[in-house]
């Protein structure tokens, strides 16, 4: 068995499970709504508050397919009950950050600002007043797409090893190297 696949799914009370035709999955909770199509190959039961995955036969697809849905089922439960958030922090002189009418400018030091619209389901929020760099805290329901977002928004300006600009995670750690002047 293995041994991701065989731990059941629990269910609170408030989160409401259907298994649909051709396998389609909907998990409804207070924070939204997930959906998912599961492998023909892959059944699932559901008891009275726990989601139990199963599989035909030890084949090596099966056992893989097994873990992976039960994962992206306990993923979406998850994400329906509490949801996903991803902070990053963006430093450097002058850079700033920005979020109006749906649609998050960054200054990062380029000639032009950057725009970008977050996809329907991710909510942007820009902190300014906690620290002294501005943080962006990225929140949704579906784990996948909060870090999809969170990678693409790191993307624009990486953080470089010489100063430390650039936007990071909050628990990332950036190493730094010397300069040339270290060489003397």
């Amino acid at each position: 068995m293995s041994r991701i696949g065989k731990q059941p799914v629990a269910l609170a009370s408030n989160i409401e499970f259907t298994i649909g035709a051709d396998n389609t999955i909907t998990v409804k909770g207070e924070k939204g709504t997930g959906t998912i199509r599961i492998h023909p190959d892959i059944t699932v039961e559901k008891t009275e508050n726990e989601i139990i995955v199963k599989r035909p036969s030890d084949s090596k697809e099966h056992k893989s397919l097994h873990g992976l849905y039960r994962s992206l089922i306990n993923n979406m439960v998850e994400g329906v009950a509490n949801g996903y958030k991803k902070t990053l922090e963006i430093i450097g002189v002058g850079y700033r950050a920005s979020f109006t009418n749906g649609v998050l400018e960054l200054n990062l030091g380029f000639s032009h600002p950057i725009y970008f619209v977050p996809p329907e389901g991710i909510d942007i929020e820009v902190d300014t007043k906690t620290k002294k760099n501005p943080m962006l805290i990225i929140s949704g329901v579906n784990k996948e797409m909060v870090g999809q977002v969170a990678a693409k928004i790191r993307s624009m300006r990486k953080p470089e090893p010489y100063k430390g600009k650039g936007i990071r995670y909050t628990d990332e750690y950036v190493r730094r190297k010397a300069g040339k002047s270290a060489t003397k």
